[in-house]
C-alpha cells in the first residue's frame, strides 16, 4: 500500500457511507462495548466512526494511510478536546517499530474497520496492530465477509480477499491473541451487495440504495437479533493482547 494509490472510488463510497448516520451508529454501538482506555483507530478516512468516538468522553487517536484524509480529519475534528492526535500511518511500513516507536505499547483500544481486507499481507498488519497495544489491550477488526461475495465492489475499492469468523480468528490466534468475541454483522447487506455488484455490476455503493438501507436500520438491526449474528456482509473478531 502507498500513498499515490489512487482511492477515488474508495473516497466516493466514504463519502456515500457519511451520509449514513443510523448504520455508522449501529457499527460504533457494536464496536462500543469492546474498547477501554486511550484507543487508536486504523484507518479513520472521513471519520465515519470516529466522529462518535468523539462525541463521548473516550481518549481516541485517529490515523489514516493517506495524507489527505489526515487534513480532512484535522480540519473537522482538531477542537476535540478527547483528541490525541492525528497521523498518518502505514501498518505494514517496513520501518513499522521505527517510524512508529512513539505508539507502540501505547493504547488500550486499536480498532480497525474495513481496513486489513486492502492489505495484502494481513498477518503482518495484525502483528503490527498488536504491537501498538499495552498488555491486555484490545484489539478490534471489522471485514468484509465471505469469498464468495468478493465482486465488482470489491475490485474496484481495492480489496485483496473477504473473510470469515473462522480463518479472521486464525489471523488473531497465529499472533497470540486471546478471542475474546467474535461475530458477523449486518446480514441483510448481503443481499444489497449481491444484487448491486454482483447481479447488476456495478462498481460503486449507488447513492440511492444506501439512502434506502438507511431508513430501514432499525429492521436490519432486529434481523440480526432474529439470526444471532450467525451470518453477515462482516466479520467482527475482538482479541486481548
Amino acid at each position: 500500500m502507498e500513498e499515490s494509490i489512487t482511492d477515488k472510488t474508495g473516497k466516493d463510497t466514504l463519502q456515500i457511507i457519511s451520509e449514513a448516520n443510523g448504520f455508522n451508529n449501529w457499527m460504533f454501538q457494536t464496536i462500543l462495548p469492546f474498547t477501554k482506555g486511550k484507543i487508536l483507530e486504523i484507518g479513520s478516512g472521513l471519520g465515519n466512526i470516529s466522529n462518535f468516538f468523539l462525541q463521548t468522553e473516550r481518549e481516541i487517536m485517529l490515523t489514516d494511510l493517506r495524507k489527505e484524509y489526515c487534513e480532512l480529519l484535522e480540519v473537522q475534528f482538531n477542537s476535540k478536546i478527547n483528541l490525541l492526535g492525528i497521523d498518518q500511518v502505514d501498518l505494514v511500513h517496513p520501518e513499522f517499530d521505527y517510524v512508529y516507536k512513539e505508539y507502540l505499547g501505547k493504547f488500550d483500544t486499536v480498532f480497525s474497520l474495513n481496513v486489513i481486507e486492502h492489505i495484502e499481507n494481513d498477518h503482518l498488519a495484525i502483528g503490527n496492530c498488536k504491537k501498538l497495544l499495552n498488555k491486555n489491550g484490545h484489539l478490534i477488526i471489522l471485514v468484509p465477509s465471505y469469498q464468495k461475495l468478493y465482486n465488482k465492489f470489491d475490485k474496484e475499492l481495492g480489496h485483496y480477499r473477504r473473510y470469515t469468523l473462522e480463518n479472521l480468528s486464525e489471523l488473531f490466534l497465529e499472533n497470540n491473541f486471546e478471542i475474546l468475541h467474535k461475530q458477523y454483522f449486518n446480514v441483510m447487506g448481503i443481499v444489497g451487495w449481491y444484487f448491486s455488484g454482483s447481479i447488476l455490476k456495478n462498481k460503486s455503493i449507488p447513492s440511492s440504495q444506501m439512502k434506502l438501507y438507511e431508513k430501514l436500520v432499525p429492521a436490519w438491526k432486529m434481523l440480526d437479533k432474529i439470526v444471532k449474528n450467525r451470518v453477515g456482509l462482516s466479520s467482527i473478531v475482538v482479541g486481548r493482547k
